[in-house]
C-alpha cells in the first residue's frame, strides 16, 4: 500500500486484479520471448532481485544454526492468507494439523480455499542436513492438499473459529463475510467454468467491499469485520455453529443441500460501529470479550469499541501511525497492549491504560525494523512480551518488548540492531503477507509470501521454528553449550 494513498480508493494490498499469474506460466511468458526467466523486469528490478538473491544465498547457509526445523513449499498460485486449523494427531516425532491456506489466481483457474493436512517435526527431532537441503522451487512432502473449495472470488483473508476450527470465515473483494465448515464442504476440483462452492452461512451487514478486516472470538462466537464503507460489524452465529456442528457428520451432498434450503442461510449484525473515516483495514477482540473490540484503517486511527456501552468510539487514536494502518492486535497475556503496523514502516505498541477518552496517548513503544509496509502483526501465544511482524520487505522479525533498554552486553549484538528484535526470518525472497503462531506446537509459525513482484510469480508458503538457544533462559542455554563443549573436548582426547 502506498504511504499516501489517494483518500477515496486506497489502494489494495496484495495483487492488483488481473495481473495475477502462476509462477510457471511467467517463466513460460519470458522463454517464449527469447530471454531467460526473470523476476522483476527492468534494470532497476535486476538490482533489486540481485541483492534479494545475496541475501537469501546468505540466509540460507545460516538456516542449520538458526532453526530447530523448517519446511519450505512451492506455491503456483500465491496465497494471501494462512492459518492453521485443528491438530488431527499427535506422534513422538511428528504431528498432524490442519492449514488453510489459498489459491489467488489470474481467472483462467478458479479461486480455491485449500484445506491441507501437514506434518509438524517435533522440537529437536529433525537432524541439521535434511533442515538444510531444501529445495525452495519444490513442494515440500509435509504438507499434502486434503480438501479443495471453490470460492466465490479471491481469498483476501481466512480466519477460524476458536471454538471449533473446522469452521471458518473468509474475506473476498464484496461486502458479506462467507462462513464455512470445511468438513462438510465436498471436495471441489479446480476446473475454470466450475460452478463456485456454497458457503454454510453468509454475514450481511457491510455497505461497501469488505476485504481484509476480519477477526473471530476466543471468548465466544462472535465474528468482527471491517470494510470500505468505513464501518465496523459484529455478528454472533452462536445459534447457526450449533447446526453446523450438528450437521457435520452428515454427507458433503447431504449438507450442500441443507444450506441451499435453509431459510436463514443469511445473518444480520448484532451491531454496525462507525467512527472510522477511511477504509477499515483489520480488527480485533479483546481476547477476553465479545463486547471489547478495535479498529485500524487507512484514516492513521486506532479505535477501541465497546458494545456494551453504544455504537460511538471510547477511544480513538487520531494519528497513531504516520501513514495507513494496516494491521492489529492484542495481546492475550497482558490486555492492556494492543499492537498496530503501518505503511510507515514500523510497529506501535500501545497501552490502552495510557489512552485518554480523547485520543491523547503515545504508543509505550515504536519498533523501527522494517523497510517497507508492515502488513501483520501478532502477539505470540508462548512469551506475554513476544511478538512477529511481516512487512513488505520480505522479511518477518520477532521482538520482544522486554528487551527494549536492557543493557548490551559487549559485543553481543550487531551494532544498529532495533531495540527488541532478536529473530529476523528472511526465508522468503518477496512481500510476507500474512503469518500464524502455532497454539500447540510452541515457537512454530507459518508464513506465506506473494512472490509474483520479484521472484517471478506464485508464492511460498514456509513452516519453522527457530532453534530455542535463542530464547530460553540465557543460564540454562550457557549451562546445555558448556556440557556439549565438554562433551567435544573430552572425544578430542580420545581421539
Amino acid at each position: 500500500m502506498e504511504s499516501t494513498p489517494p483518500p477515496t480508493e486506497p489502494r489494495k494490498r496484495g495483487r492488483p486484479k488481473g495481473s495475477t499469474k502462476a509462477k510457471a506460466e511467467k517463466d513460460k511468458d519470458t522463454a517464449s520471448a527469447g530471454t531467460t526467466p526473470s523476476r522483476m523486469r527492468g534494470s532497476a528490478g535486476d538490482k533489486r532481485n540481485t541483492a534479494v538473491d545475496e541475501g537469501y544465498a546468505h540466509w540460507k547457509q545460516l538456516v542449520p544454526v538458526l532453526y530447530d526445523w523448517l519446511a519450505s513449499h512451492n506455491l503456483v498460485w500465491p496465497s494471501l492468507s494462512c492459518r492453521w486449523g485443528p491438530v488431527l494427531e499427535r506422534g513422538t516425532y511428528k504431528t498432524k494439523q490442519r492449514l488453510y491456506l489459498s489459491e489467488q489466481t489470474d481467472h483462467t483457474q478458479p479461486n480455491t480455499l485449500i484445506i491441507a493436512n501437514c506434518e509438524v517435526v517435533r522440537p529437536r527431532v529433525a537432524a541439521e542436513s535434511h533442515i538444510a537441503n531444501f529445495n525452495e522451487d519444490a513442494r515440500s512432502p509435509y504438507v499434502k492438499k486434503y480438501k479443495t473449495i471453490l470460492h466465490p472470488g479471491e481469498v483476501n483473508r481466512i480466519r477460524e473459529l476458536p471454538q471449533n476450527k473446522n469452521i471458518i470465515a473468509t474475506h473476498t473483494d464484496c461486502p458479506e463475510v462467507l462462513i464455512w465448515d470445511v468438513e462438510a464442504q465436498p471436495n471441489r476440483h479446480a476446473v475454470l467454468g466450475a460452478a463456485d462452492s456454497r458457503p454454510d452461512l453468509v454475514l450481511s451487514g457491510h455497505q461497501d467491499n469488505a476485504e481484509f478486516a476480519l477477526a473471530m472470538c476466543p471468548a465466544e462466537p462472535f465474528v468482527l469485520s471491517g470494510g470500505k464503507d468505513k464501518s465496523v460489524v459484529l455478528w454472533s452465529i452462536q445459534d447457526h455453529v450449533s447446526t453446523l456442528a450438528s450437521d457435520g457428520t452428515q454427507s458433503a451432498e447431504s449438507a450442500s443441500s441443507i444450506v441451499k434450503a435453509a431459510d436463514n442461510s443469511t445473518v444480520g449484525p448484532r451491531g454496525i460501529f462507525q467512527g472510522h473515516t477511511d477504509t477499515v483495514e483489520d480488527v480485533q477482540f479483546c481476547p477476553s470479550s465479545s463486547q471489547q473490540f478495535c479498529s485500524v484503517g487507512d484514516d492513521s486511527c486506532l479505535i477501541l469499541w465497546d458494545a456494551r456501552i453504544g455504537s460511538d468510539p471510547v477511544v480513538k487514536v487520531e494519528k497513531a501511525h504516520n501513514a495507513d494502518l494496516h494491521c492489529v492486535d492484542w495481546n492475550s497475556h497482558d490486555e492492556n497492549y494492543i499492537l498496530t503496523g503501518s505503511a510507515d514502516n514500523t510497529v506501535c505498541m500501545f497501552d490502552r491504560r495510557n489512552i485518554t477518552a480523547n485520543g491523547i496517548g503515545s504508543p509505550v513503544h515504536k519498533f523501527a525494523g522494517h523497510k517497507a509496509a508492515v502488513l501483520c502483526v501478532q502477539w505470540s501465544p508462548d512469551k506475554c512480551s513476544v511478538f512477529g511482524s511481516s512487512a513488505e520487505d520480505g522479511l518477518l522479525n520477532i521482538w520482544d518488548y522486554e528487551k527494549v533498554g536492557q543493557k548490551k552486553d559487549t559485543g553481543s549484538k550487531t551494532p544498529g540492531t532495533p531495540a527488541g528484535l532478536f529473530f529476523q526470518h528472511a526465508g522468503h525472497r518477496d512481500k510476507v503477507v500474512d503469518f500464524h503462531w502455532n497454539a500447540h506446537d510452541p515457537w512454530t509459525i507459518v508464513s506465506v509470501s506473494d512472490d509474483g513482484e520479484f521472484s517471478g510469480g506464485g508464492g511460498t508458503l514456509q513452516m519453522w521454528r527457530m532453534t530455542d538457544l535463542l530464547y530460553r533462559p540465557k543460564d540454562e542455554v550457557l549451562t546445555e553449550l558448556q556440557k556439549f563443549k565438554d562433551h567435544v573436548i573430552e572425544c578430542s582426547k580420545t581421539s
